[in-house]
């Protein structure tokens, strides 16, 4: 029997399985790493080669005959996958030499060092908890970071152990870690890293973190009165993050500490000092490198740290009275220039660009959004962005100023680029899914990298648009046939929050949208103030209230697509959305119920106050000092006015929108005697992985929304 779309999307894990993904390509481009499963609904990724002169590819380990055990992760690898959002089990990730000859990587703790070229998997000895391994330049040691510990590993075991007490096992109750990104790093700043190694192999900069100063959380299993509850350090708005401290450590046991967080703004407490460590690096350079933020991420620096002593030297500031964003890939040196983010454009006026500068000198072309940095020679950039909003192109960019598109077709294109060739992934509309090419520098035939991944049941069929006078971005999906006018109900299907977009130009972004259309539903998408790829201007238009403009924006998409499509019933409007989109949603139904008549919001926001320090404060500043932003933008003080349909769904294991959002507004519904649901999934995390919960929570949401909706 043919699958319905709910129970394939589960299967699937929202087609994920099956794709090829996290690739390496060696220097001479000879060869080229990547991670696959074996079908559509294989979880279970495995480390794959691709010989680029044959264009054959082969298994070089196979994840299950070395005994692949999701059901033996630890809670802090589990908490490690949740923040990179990822899904998959087996291999999830690997790290290669740069000839590409030899990969580590961790299955369920265990550390493996592969040859590639033999397939040869050899473990290890580690303690058992081992995550984040990485080579040094010459391949010969593996750093791992296993508990509140970094280790060097060597041929004959551990070379070194850097714990806070010196031993080798410290207490496990410690909150003081090394090698490990804190919270806010991995969950908003891009930073999955605690250390980086140097290139004479004989040293590392590592952080130290130590979460004391945070505030301690409890998440509970409430199916399981007898399990403890999970202790958690949750850097809450307005509250201590925790103390990022470094050292420059040698294999000879030998330590420099270094100096990063003197020099920096006043922050809320009026100390002078960085508050964040927003990336490092080491790599081939003589020193090591810091890209450090204020706390309320109106400035940025880049610090450069003298080895011998610790003591660093500002090498680039740039402020901004609103914030200054964080972008993938920079800063970042070519050869010995500086390239930096910046929001002026070198062949305009306007300030209106996201764009990109050398030794502060902007070279970017106006208009030209850049979202990410891929690869930088002495010579050019390479970057992901575009003039549209709904798509993702890739450029290559001069540093005269001379553009060069690398794709063309609509739709969202990202790559890895290397020295030998580049790949290049794309979907698009024209199919689902997407497609993985090599691309040799030696102009070469390119070679399709297979994908197992299943093509879905349905197939988007969409038309976008720009509506109102800001042009916002919206697709809208229509049920299959001719309605009568005023027939059919209406559902908004946004995100509409920073960070991200829902309207794309690429069938994987629409098929959950197309299964509601399918259902009966007329289906609208909109992209409105807040979200990104439209410049600085668009961005910060949420800046001090993150309810208004994004509700006001949805509305506004409503009316318009009303105007275009006449089989619209505006009597009957729902809005659904997760994480920022289940805010949204249960903020239009308790602030527009004149507009919306039913409102899914899954994992909602209720309370920005309850939310992290580093993502919060961005937006809505710091709460003692901007208090009227938060209650703005709080869906508390609203509960009284809830008068139509509402369901509140959110996962019980949640750590990063923590259930007491829902909990909480829940209560308020109640204490203002507002009826309502509310769906606990218990074991749920943000990602709601389990194929049953995905496959189920469709179903009951098309139920909900029915029901509702029904005069």
């Amino acid at each position: 029997m043919t699958d319905t779309f709910p129970r394939q999307n589960a299967r699937t894990r929202r087609f994920t399985c099956g794709a090829p993904r996290n690739f390496s390509i060696a220097t001479d481009g000879s060869v080229v790493l990547f991670l696959r499963s074996t079908s559509g609904d294989d979880g279970v990724n495995s480390l794959w080669a691709l010989d680029t002169e044959s264009g054959a590819e082969r298994l070089v380990v196979d994840a299950r005959l070395l005994g692949d055990a999701e059901d033996q992760l630890t809670d802090a690898e589990k908490a490690r996958r949740e923040r990179a959002r990822e899904a998959g089990g087996g291999i999830v990730s690997y790290q290669a030499t740069a000839d590409a000859s030899k990969a580590c990587f961790v299955l369920a703790g265990r550390l493996y060092v592969a040859d590639i070229g033999t397939g040869e998997a050899v473990q290890l000895e580690t303690p058992g908890n081992a995550f984040d391994p990485q080579f040094d330049a010459n391949g010969h040691n593996v750093a791992y970071v296993s508990g509140a510990t970094l280790r060097v590993s060597g041929p004959d075991g551990d070379r070194l152990v850097i714990s806070d007490d010196g031993s080798d096992e410290p207490d496990p109750a410690s909150l003081i870690s090394w090698g490990s990104a804190e919270f806010v790093a991995a969950e908003e700043m891009g930073r999955g890293h605690g250390y980086w190694w140097c290139s004479d192999a004989q040293r590392l900069l590592v952080a130290r973190v130590d979460a004391n100063p945070i505030n301690e959380w409890h998440i509970a299993a409430p199916v399981d009165p007898a399990a403890e509850p999970r202790s958690i350090r949750y850097p809450q708005a307005g509250t201590d993050n925790a103390i990022v401290d470094l050292a420059i450590i040698g294999l000879d046991g030998n330590r420099v500490d270094v100096d990063w967080r003197s020099g920096g703004p006043a922050n809320f407490s009026g100390e002078a000092q960085w508050e964040y460590l927003a990336s490092a690096a080491w790599g081939s350079r003589e020193n090591p490198w810091l890209v450090v933020q204020s706390r309320d991420q109106q400035t940025l620096a880049v610090l450069e740290v003298d080895p011998a002593t610790g003591n660093t030297t500002e090498l680039h500031r740039q402020s901004d009275e609103v914030w200054v964003e964080l972008m993938s890939g920079v800063p970042r040196w070519a050869d010995d220039k500086l390239l930096t983010m910046t929001t002026t454009s070198a062949t305009s006026d306007t300030t209106d660009t996201v764009t990109l500068a050398l030794d502060g000198e902007p070279f970017g072309p106006a208009g030209l959004q850049v979202r990410r940095v891929l690869g930088a020679t002495a010579d050019d950039v390479v970057v992901a962005g575009g003039y549209d909003a709904t798509e993702i192109q890739l450029f290559r960019i001069g540093f005269d100023g001379a553009v060069t598109a690398l794709t063309d077709e609509p739709g969202v294109h990202s790559g890895v680029i290397g020295r030998g060739g580049s790949v290049i992934i794309s979907a698009t509309m024209s199919q689902p899914g997407s497609t993985a090419t090599f691309q040799p520098s030696t102009g070469d035939e390119a070679i399709v990298i297979e994908s197992h991944r299943e093509t879905p049941v349905l197939q988007p069929v969409v038309s976008f648009h720009q509506l109102t006078d800001r042009a916002i971005n919206t697709a809208v999906l229509l049920p299959e046939g001719q309605h009568e006018p005023g027939s059919l109900p209406v559902l908004l299907d946004p995100y509409g929050g920073p960070h991200a977009l829902r309207v794309q130009k690429a069938q994987s972004a629409m098929y959950a949208s197309q299964w509601f259309a399918d259902q009966g539903f007329a289906v609208i998408v909109a992209d409105g103030r807040g979200t990104p790829g439209r410049g600085p201007a668009w961005e910060r238009e949420v800046y001090g209230n993150l309810a208004d403009p994004v509700l006001d924006d949805q509305v506004a998409v409503l009316h318009a697509v009303a105007d275009e499509y006449p089989q619209l019933d505006l009597s009957r409007v729902a809005i659904r959305g997760w994480s920022f989109g289940g805010y949204l949603a249960a903020l239009a139904v308790l602030k527009r119920p004149d507009v919306f008549h039913a409102a899914v919001a899954g994992a909602p926001v209720t309370e920005w106050r309850l939310y992290d320090t580093h993502y919060t404060e961005r937006y809505l500043g710091h709460p003692t000092t901007s208090a009227e932003a938060y209650d703005i933008s709080s869906l508390l003080p609203l509960a009284p006015k809830l008068t139509k349909p509402l369901l509140l769904i959110h996962g019980l294991a949640d750590d990063n929108v923590v259930a007491a959002h829902t909990l909480q507004l829940s209560r308020a519904l109640l204490e203002s005697g507002r009826s309502h649901q509310v769906l606990p999934l218990s074991g749920v995390t943000h990602m709601t992985p389990q194929e049953e919960v995905a496959e189920n929570l469709l179903l009951l949401q098309v139920e909900f929304l029915r029901e509702a909706l029904t005069h």
